[in-house]
């Protein structure tokens, strides 16, 4: 069902000069509009199909030339009769063209579109459900093919197919069980006993840690990977980070500590973002030699530990000089994530005195190079696409792209589905008491899956994911 609304209008292509420049009006009525502005009537424009026109002011003076299209609703982008008047992209004259039709549309209350308002309309008049929306936002920002191309299959459906396949099976499941509890006496056939709810609880938890196995995949070409560089002060870091990211962004001085807070900045190896993060140098606040450790860099340290957690590759930086960890290093590494690949870069080759070079001990890449001079940095960027395609091989078989908003949710409502698991998995003795328990579970499992494609959703939530679109959108 339509929602009712005051008809909407706003500049559809972006902010500057452009050849074309498009103006869209959303809405009922829109006819009062066009035939003062387009000189047209509803008979003279078939929908779908671009009729040239010029456009009048109210005074009858002709403001621009171009293409009038008209959509009827609901086979429109929000589901409401459209106009989109097709003119050229100079800022001035879509001005002008705009103030005209907002002038003329006093009459039926016309407007200017919020942010997102158009996208928003097609969301509640059900012709996008939000996934598909943000896959829109997602689209317009991406900043590689990969993103471009998952976010296109998001926008196709896919993603919520999925959603939509484990809330049938939920649904299911639910209204069996809670048949059950509700006439135990009646219809025995329909009836579930232990075994066949944990059955179809746990294949309902293999096809949900599935999807959020692959939204993990997808909101990594979505978001990027980070690299985050760390070693103790004054071993080039800052130096490192400027070579990988190509300018001078990060200040490198002699002074150890310099780097207090993190530094990142975004490059590409082939069709994959990786944030490059640099840190502050992590000191031995219980060295004796080193005392004066002021508050400002035991921050600095404290946010290092940070990032290391967040971390998906680390770059572990060292002195060549030294030609081996020393035992504060090996403190260090001891408490480096699990399952994070690592790197070792033993920088400042041109005092040590070593050639440009790279082995591997432990399977992990040794790789001997001078940041400043930019010798060896070719070595790191082929071991950083190595990583990349063995330790994310499958990446970019991702179907969608999620975001955070979709892990974090999936998460929860795979919690709710292990609590139902773990119930159903008790003893026989009271399986009935738990078939309630059971239902209430897989209650907050459906609200959460719900939630994902627009279904259960808050208004700030809402208002958040629309505040993202340009006006024309």
């Amino acid at each position: 069902m339509l929602i009712k609304n005051s008809p909407i209008i706003g500049i559809a292509t972006p902010p500057g000069r452009g050849g074309v420049g498009i103006i869209r009006l959303s809405g009922k009525n829109l006819w009062s509009i066009v035939e003062i502005v387009c000189k047209k009537t509803q008979k003279q424009l078939k929908p779908r199909y671009a009729t040239y026109s010029s456009f009048f002011c109210k005074n009858n003076n002709i403001l621009d030339q171009g293409l009038v299209i008209y959509f009827k609703a609901p086979h429109s982008y929000t589901g409401e009769d459209v106009i989109e008047l097709h003119g050229h992209g100079g800022p001035i004259i879509l001005r002008m063209l705009l103030s005209s039709c907002l002038e003329i549309g006093k009459s039926i209350g016309l407007r200017l579109a919020m942010p997102g308002e158009f996208t928003k309309r097609a969301f509640l008049n059900n012709k996008l459900d939000l996934t598909q929306v943000e896959a829109i936002i997602d689209l317009i920002n991406a900043s590689t093919e990969a993103a471009a191309k998952s976010a296109m299959i998001s926008l196709s459906g896919r993603f919520s197919q999925l959603i939509n396949i484990l809330l049938e099976k939920l649904i299911n499941l639910r209204t069996l069980i809670e048949f059950s509890f509700d006439f135990p006496e009646e219809n025995q056939e329909f009836i579930l006993n232990k075994t066949d709810i944990f059955n179809k609880l746990i294949q309902i938890k293999k096809k949900l840690l599935k999807i959020i196995q692959q939204g993990k995949k997808g909101a990594l070409i979505r978001d990027g990977l980070n690299v985050v560089l760390i070693g103790q002060p004054n071993v080039g870091k800052s130096s490192l980070f400027n070579a990988l990211v190509g300018s001078d962004i990060a200040i490198v001085t002699s002074i150890a500590g310099t780097t207090r807070d993190k530094v990142t900045e975004t490059i590409q190896i082939n069709e994959i973002l990786l944030k490059i993060i640099d840190t502050a140098g992590i000191s031995d606040v219980n060295n004796k030699i080193k005392k004066n450790i002021d508050e400002v860099e035991k921050i600095g340290i404290e946010r290092t530990w940070v990032e290391l957690k967040n971390s998906d590759i680390i770059i572990y930086v060292q002195d060549a000089r030294y030609n081996e960890h020393t035992n504060f290093d090996k403190k260090i590494i001891k408490n480096f994530p699990i399952n994070i690949p690592v790197i070792y870069v033993w920088n400042k080759i041109d005092y040590s005195g070593h050639k440009k070079n790279i082995n591997y001990k432990n399977k992990i890449a040794n790789i001997y190079l001078s940041a400043s001079k930019g010798v060896g940095i070719d070595l790191l960027r082929n071991t950083l696409l190595n990583i990349i395609e063995k330790f994310y091989q499958t990446i970019e078989s991702s179907p969608y792209l999620a975001r955070e908003r979709h892990i974090r949710t999936l998460s929860e409502a795979n919690y709710y589905l292990s609590c139902a698991i773990k119930i159903t998995n008790q003893s026989e003795k009271n399986f009935e008491k738990n078939l309630e328990l059971i239902a209430e579970d897989l209650r907050f499992c459906h609200e959460k899956l719900s939630s994902i494609i627009g279904k259960s959703i808050t208004n700030d939530l809402l208002d958040n994911i629309f505040s993202q679109f340009c006006i024309g959108k």
